[in-house]
């Protein structure tokens, strides 16, 4: 399977498109301008086949030396944000070192997956957590309204299960939302415009992909129409 380039993007928050027929979906607004390729991964000399994709230039009096000397090897400007993605073999002789990605990689209409992470919330309760109701606030109930409760097995096992429902921290975790659609391309602003939300707060870093389940699918059409 060709695997696809993806790219680096910034969300600068949510807004509202207006249909043709006149629905009015929500938007989040991702900015993909100034990815560029800084280096290729190849299968020979890596082991894998990956773009290096560098975002957001950056000062170089706030890079290391040999940061500096990587990227004027290239001659590309230093970058703030560096990430590899992985691709297809034939993918990267059609985007050398140097060059920014297109925005054409993407389509309106088509599904991405938008890779980021999520909000932290710190350490939080059950139910906030895991939204359990709590106990009933009736006569003879004192400060449980909000506890988690029993949490024992008794004598078999005698632990607590692996994976039971508890308060702890909640947030700030690696997040994947797979199978959005890409409602508007806007090329000159290098905006993406993805419909519903997506990981992290204004101003995250998220990387924004074809979607795998969405390839995988076409990939087995186009292999059973050939049969």
């Amino acid at each position: 399977m060709n695997v696809q380039p993806g790219m680096i993007a910034k969300k600068l928050g949510m807004t509202q498109l207006f249909l043709e027929d006149g629905r009015r979906v929500p938007v989040t607004v991702l900015s993909v301008k100034g990815n560029t390729v800084t280096a290729h991964r190849t299968e020979e000399r890596d082991g894998y086949t990956a773009l290096q994709i560098g975002f957001e230039e950056q000062k170089p009096s706030r890079l290391t030396k040999a940061d500096r000397g990587r990227f004027s090897q290239v001659e590309v400007t230093p970058r703030k944000h560096v990430r590899e993605i992985r691709v297809g073999a034939e993918v990267l002789a059609a985007h050398p070192v140097g060059q920014d990605l297109p925005l054409d990689i993407f389509e309106e209409g088509g599904r991405v997956d938008v890779s980021g992470t999520s909000k932290g919330k710190g350490f939080q309760g059950v139910i906030k957590r895991h939204h359990m109701r709590g106990t009933k606030a009736s006569h003879g109930v004192h400060e449980y309204y909000r506890h988690g409760g029993s949490i024992g097995c008794r004598l078999t096992p005698g632990r607590v299960v692996p994976g039971k429902r508890m308060a702890g921290q909640m947030g700030n975790v690696r997040t994947t939302v797979q199978n959005l659609s890409v409602a508007k391309l806007l090329p000159e602003e290098g905006l993406v415009l993805i419909r519903g939300s997506i990981p992290g707060p204004n101003g995250g870093i998220v990387i924004v992909r074809r979607s795998h389940k969405a390839t995988v699918q076409a990939a087995h059409a186009a292999a059973k129409g050939k049969k």
